[in-house]
């Protein structure tokens, strides 16, 4: 693996292997030029079951096989900590101390290391220690209750609000906040990425319109979750669906004129009791055409407008293309690293490797002889690709 460019480009990172927002944190500081190094386990094939090259959370990464319960294990890593400038896990608390890594000793050792800590509920607080996953963080959190038709349950939006949204991104914003800090003071320092709090966190435009009594905890009633006509998704003729986002007024006017739709035949669209007239009017209309027809007709307007595209359909799309925002990474497609920089622009995405691929030369990079590396193999505390136990 060639040398990282992009704005990180000379930090170094130790990540402990894991899986969800964690490797996703990684990711985006691997992204943006950091030496990311993997520790996998030295037993089991490490990722998530698929295959190394089509692990998109794994990429732009060196891995290592290390055993950690081994003394000579533990030794190799705590040397690599005393060099790196982070690192990233993504235990239940109390794990990393479990292991004998406990912050308090690693910033003994390396008074600059900066530690991510990711988890759902955070470190301390009545349920830091249960288990959970992303529906369970955002429906803490208050941002799940509003998602949802009328009428229905809450639905939960993927896994891209608490995993990625509120975890991953968040510790990666942390991370580089802290990292930023040290170079500064000299001084590392724990964050505590709790996927509850970034959660919390990503619904703070809509507290600001909840205690202004702008929105209601209603689903599928408000402005901005389905309820309002000019704020929706629409069926088309073929059983596709388009959005249409025309807050504004002159969004809007744009969007009557389009139809060909006489505002006052419309109604006061400031009026949420005639919202449910006007959204029949709007879906018989735009069941008229198909998704591609009203494309055609709406995309390059000030409507507001997008067509409803499938994953597989998104890095065909013109603007998509044009920019580049998915990359062919070794025959996976996937999104290319965001945001983007005049003057330091992440390199190109290397693919994720197999567990151990870059064991010997990572050690090296970090100051292990041939001899150490060859008596660690020799010990079992380490391996490659395909020394698994």
């Amino acid at each position: 693996m060639s040398a990282r460019k992009g704005p990180l480009a000379g930090l170094r990172i130790i990540e402990l292997a894991g899986l969800g927002p964690a490797p996703f944190g990684a990711m985006l500081l691997g992204d943006m030029g950091a030496e990311v190094i993997r520790i996998d386990r030295t037993s089991g094939g490490g990722g998530i079951g698929v295959k190394a090259k089509f692990d998109v959370l794994a990429r732009n990464r060196k891995t290592l096989r290390l055993d950690l319960k081994h003394p000579d294990g533990k030794q190799a890593l705590m040397q690599m900590l005393e060099q790196a400038d982070g690192l990233i896990e993504g235990f239940r608390p109390g794990v990393l101390e479990r292991l004998g890594f406990g912050p308090e000793e690693l910033l003994k050792r390396n008074p600059r290391l900066v530690i991510g800590r990711m988890t759902g509920w955070g470190q301390d607080g009545p349920l830091a220690q249960t288990a959970g996953h992303d529906i369970n963080y955002i429906a803490l959190a208050g941002a799940l209750y509003s998602i949802g038709e009328k009428n229905g349950p809450p639905v939960p939006p993927l896994n891209l609000v608490g995993d990625f949204g509120g975890g991953g991104l968040m510790l990666a914003f942390g991370m580089v906040c802290a990292m930023m800090e040290a170079k500064g003071s000299g001084q590392g320092q724990i964050v505590d990425a709790a996927m509850v709090d970034g959660a919390a966190l990503l619904t703070a435009g809509v507290h600001g319109m909840l205690a202004q009594g702008m929105f209601q905890e209603k689903r599928g009633e408000t402005i901005l979750n389905g309820g309002a006509p000019f704020y929706a998704v629409y069926e088309c003729s073929d059983g596709e669906h388009i959005t249409i986002g025309s807050l504004e007024p002159q969004f809007f006017a744009e969007l009557m004129a389009r139809l060909d739709v006489d505002e006052e035949t419309f109604g006061n669209r400031n009026d949420p009791r005639q919202w449910p007239d006007q959204r029949a009017m709007l879906e018989a209309i735009f069941k008229t055409r198909t998704r591609d027809e009203w494309t055609a007709i709406l995309e390059d307007t000030d409507v507001c407008f997008a067509p409803v595209l499938r994953m597989t359909e998104a890095p065909s799309h013109p603007h998509n293309k044009s920019r580049g925002v998915f990359v062919d990474v070794d025959g996976s497609v996937q999104p290319a690293p965001a945001p983007r920089f005049s003057r330091t622009p992440a390199g190109d995405c290397t693919p994720s490797m197999a567990p151990g691929t870059h064991t010997d030369d990572v050690l090296a990079g970090y100051g292990f002889s041939s001899e150490d590396i060859q008596r660690l193999h020799e010990a079992g505390a380490i391996a490659g690709p395909r020394e698994a136990k």
